[in-house]
């Protein structure tokens, strides 16, 4: 069961969430919303952005962004900074799949992958430190997979860039402790999101919880990892997965 969100926990942060117009993202920015903070809504899809941005009243706007250019970062840190202050939060979620046999990849498919899904996490974060540096710290959580951390047989672009996230996860945790900014890494299983399919052909029987995740679950433990409850948390890596890994040593093939 969903955690209820706890009203003020996040009053005074000013969060960015990439890929926030749908899927986790979405719920992750009304999560946030509901919980106290101003929230920047950053995505490529404006009609979809705009229309929750306006629905989640004063405590949020939309920022069109691309996570693999790095000119459109510095332009949504500047629009977050004008509308609500220093940024504080940021989430890391956006991301795009591609699916092919190790012998049929596709460069430029593996490229854009890669650009979005890691480039796109490390552009991120050089953006928002600076900023967070000079309010003091925050807290910067990373959206992999639990293709980050077992192998996923035909997943091979996007399980690089997942692993990718995690391996810079925890050097950013170690560079960053000093200056107050945490950085953890959450690793969803299979979720009900567009990108998904809404789970459609995915089986969960041989799961611990057998089951699909919502993205409500995965807003409650990013609520969590950007609230100060987590003060004493950075480089973690959480599997909200409903046990998938625990099961997945010898591969997933989803």
């Amino acid at each position: 069961m969903t955690t209820t969100p706890t009203t003020g926990r996040l009053e005074g942060k000013v969060a960015i969430v990439t890929g926030g117009a749908r899927g986790m993202g979405e719920a992750d920015a009304r999560r946030l919303v509901a919980e106290g903070a101003k929230v920047v809504i950053a995505d490529v899809l404006e009609e979809q952005g705009e229309a929750l941005a306006a629905e989640l009243g004063d405590g949020a706007i939309f920022v069109r962004l691309d996570v693999s250019d790095e000119a459109s970062w510095t332009a949504a840190v500047e629009a977050a900074e004008e509308a609500f202050g220093p940024v504080t939060v940021l989430v890391n979620n956006a991301g795009i799949l591609s699916y092919a046999a190790v012998d049929q990849v596709d460069v430029a498919d593996l490229k854009r992958v890669l650009d979005v899904n890691l480039v796109g996490v490390m552009l991120g974060m050089k953006a928002v430190v600076p900023g967070m540096r000079a309010a003091g710290g925050g807290s910067i959580v990373n959206i992999s997979s639990a293709a980050g951390l077992v192998p996923m047989v035909g997943l091979h672009a996007y399980t690089a860039s997942k692993w990718g996230v995690r391996g810079v996860t925890k050097s950013a945790s170690l560079e960053l402790g000093h200056d107050g900014i945490r950085v953890s890494s959450i690793h969803p299983g299979g979720i009900a999101t567009p990108m998904a399919g809404d789970g459609e052909g995915m089986s969960f029987d041989k799961q611990a919880m057998p089951r699909i995740g919502r993205p409500e679950e995965i807003a409650a433990t990013v609520a969590f990892l950007a609230s100060d409850d987590a003060s004493y948390i950075t480089g973690a890596e959480v599997a909200v997965d409903g046990g998938m890994v625990l099961g997945s040593l010898d591969g997933v093939t989803g």
